[in-house]
């Protein structure tokens, strides 16, 4: 079990480009629909708090799959797993970009990455979304959560609120009306 968190989160970094949000659709498909450690409900719940931890947000979710699946040695391995491949791959384009960077080719693929990468972010919130049961029937339920996301997105956007003020107010919002 401890080889294949190992295997499966090493994998992942070295595939996954774009960042930890990007990673997350494929972190999702090894863990939820792959091996089978975690459910796609518990996957959700692992992003949200992922995600609002300090950190980067593809360790965090290694650390909590690996925990929730083989205890503190799985949450080690996979840290490992999932820290490594970024590592070396940081040593290796710091040193390739820093005598290449100018070059056309590169500068041409570092400019055709930035929609693939955008998309699976945009993935990763779709997916996010249907698991967590935001996007379903039309119902109460859909409009305030869709309505929270407009204002969280006006937050940021237009009044350039602090990130962590938009998440404080928007779990206030959810206390007030879920409770």
């Amino acid at each position: 079990m401890l080889w294949q968190l190992f295997y499966t989160f090493l994998f992942i970094g070295f595939v996954s480009f774009g960042g930890g949000y990007a990673m997350i659709p494929m972190i999702e498909h090894a863990v939820v629909e792959q091996y089978g450690w975690m459910s796609a409900a518990e996957f959700t719940d692992t992003v949200s708090l992922a995600g609002m931890s300090p950190g980067p947000i593809a360790t965090n979710i290694a650390v909590s799959a690996g925990y929730h699946t083989a205890g503190v040695p799985g949450a080690v391995i996979s840290t490992a797993g999932i820290v490594f491949p970024s590592f070396l791959l940081v040593i290796v384009i710091s040193v390739f970009l820093y005598k290449y960077y100018a070059d056309k080719w590169v500068q041409s693929a570092l400019y055709g990455l930035r929609p693939v990468i955008t998309a699976m972010i945009m993935y990763g919130a779709y997916r996010f979304a249907v698991n967590s049961g935001m996007i379903g029937s039309l119902g109460w339920n859909t409009a305030i959560v869709l309505a929270l996301f407009v204002f969280s997105l006006f937050a940021l956007i237009r009044l350039k609120m602090h990130p962590l003020y938009v998440i404080f107010l928007s779990g206030l919002i959810g206390i007030a009306v879920y409770s």
